[in-house]
């Protein structure tokens, strides 16, 4: 039975409402914020599990919100709402750390799914066990969530590291972003694949100083390969395609 708490930022009383019902229904325990300084200073005393969070807010705007949690390291789950369907807000959310997103105005049944899907991925990386994966001087170890390049720590993010664990698990294997998004979100994400794309491209740069790349094959997706090492001195990070 559910007992996580979440918390719903948004300045819209009848948005908050409707929300809290649903989740409620599942039994979420739920709190609120209206603006973007009450939400920083419930997630620092309440800890929740998850935020639910808009982006257009008083005081600090959703994304500044983001911005601010994930430059302290704070590892809670965030699902940002944003009031327009157009890929620059929904790219920068989570180029700013946000787990998903959400387009207003947004079926409550589907917000309840996508809390529900990113907290069952949380316990499955809580649970996460296996024995370390070497793939050229890539290590990854998946019971300590930990990724390495010659021995150096590489600092990744939760969603960043479930997407290199899949990519590694199916080396050599091509992935659609669609596969990708099912594996490493843990739900079926379709239509919107730039998620997949914006992750990757933040994965390419964190592993260009190694002899590991995810490759790019046109129309069909991306998989994990290793090249030979006076290539990846050379080679620069790679653009997504």
């Amino acid at each position: 039975m559910a007992t996580e708490l979440i918390l719903m930022v948004d300045d819209e009383p009848a948005i908050i409402q409707l929300a809290r019902m649903y989740l409620e229904r599942e039994n979420f325990r739920v709190v609120d914020a209206s603006d973007g300084a009450a939400a920083l200073e419930q997630v620092a005393s309440l800890r929740p599990d998850l935020v639910v969070l808009d982006v257009m807010l008083p005081e600090l705007d959703g994304f500044e919100v983001c911005r601010r949690l994930r430059a302290q390291s704070n590892p809670v789950f965030v699902i940002m709402l944003t009031a327009r369907d157009e890929d620059i807000d929904k790219i920068l959310g989570l180029e700013l750390g946000a787990d998903d997103y959400l387009t207003k105005p947004f079926n409550p049944r589907e917000l309840v799914a996508r809390v529900k899907a990113i907290l069952r991925r949380g316990d499955r990386q809580a649970g996460s066990e296996g024995r370390p994966i070497h793939i050229g001087n890539l290590v990854i170890d998946s019971s300590r969530r930990e990724a390495s390049l010659d021995g150096r720590d590489i600092c990744l993010r939760t969603q960043e590291f479930d997407l290199l664990l899949t990519l590694a698990e199916n080396r050599g294997l091509v992935l659609s972003r669609e596969q990708l998004l099912q594996k490493a979100w843990g739900f079926d994400f379709y239509g919107q694949t730039r998620t997949v794309d914006v992750h990757i491209a933040h994965l390419r740069k964190k592993l260009v100083e190694g002899n590991v790349r995810i490759e790019t094959v046109t129309g069909i997706g991306y998989k994990l390969i290793t090249i030979p090492p006076s290539s990846a001195s050379l080679d620069g990070p790679q653009k997504t395609r």
